[in-house]
């Protein structure tokens, strides 16, 4: 697995120009907004799937000045955003009073979306940048045991469960498994902990501490 060239740098920038374009609109919009409080910094994982796509996100939360209406509001986002360059469409999110005016702006830098409230102040701002492969993908390679029949400690035995892999048998210490859906999906038998759920990743059972039920699955030990 390798970085892929220029890959950070392009998604560094393409979270700069978002960024960028919340904070016009946050300022314009809800003037007055601590906009310490609009967390852009690090990438997160966008999709699973390998390889992993990274981007960045960012919800935040303004408040409607008491002077501007609701509806007003959403014409001046709607034109804000248009003026500079994204494709916007409008929807609504529920019905009465109690509904959400949806505006939704895509642009090559990512897409953006302002909800805004007509029975409450709140505005609601989030927006993310497409989602980019950092390092190219790589093949799963089975690890090595840890114990073979030549390196046990005196008095241990090989796992019966995996074997002296010492990692978990069933994800082979990945933590997890690839998913069609979902990308990935929790390993059962580890569940995440990446090791052995028997001997905790040593790869050897002490024989003299078996129970009776483990000794079943050595002949002649006992």
């Amino acid at each position: 697995m390798g970085d892929v060239p220029d890959a950070r740098e392009e998604l560094d920038r393409l979270g700069r120009a978002l960024r960028a374009q919340l904070v016009e609109l946050i300022t314009d919009l809800t003037p007055g907004s601590d906009l310490g409080l609009l967390f852009l910094d690090d990438p997160t994982v966008a999709d699973w799937h390998d390889p992993l796509r990274h981007h960045y996100a960012a919800l935040f939360r303004g408040e409607r000045p008491a002077s501007v209406g609701a509806a007003d509001l959403t014409s001046r986002a709607a034109a804000l955003l248009d003026s500079a360059g994204w494709q916007v469409t409008a929807s609504q999110d529920g019905d009465g009073p109690r509904r959400w005016s949806v505006l939704t702006g895509r642009h090559d830098f990512g897409s953006i979306e302002i909800r805004v409230a007509h029975h409450i102040s709140a505005v609601m701002f989030s927006g993310q940048t497409p989602a980019l492969a950092l390092r190219t993908p790589e093949e799963f390679t089975w690890p090595e045991p840890l114990r073979t029949p030549e390196t046990l400690t005196p008095g241990y035995l090989l796992c019966y469960e995996c074997d002296g892999l010492g990692a978990c048998p069933g994800c082979g210490g990945r933590g997890w498994w690839p998913d069609q859906v979902h990308g990935r999906t929790n390993c059962r038998e580890c569940r995440r902990q990446r090791v052995c759920a028997i001997c905790r990743g040593a790869g050897q059972l002490a024989a003299s501490l078996l129970s009776p039920h483990q000794r079943r699955y050595y002949s002649g030990s006992g």
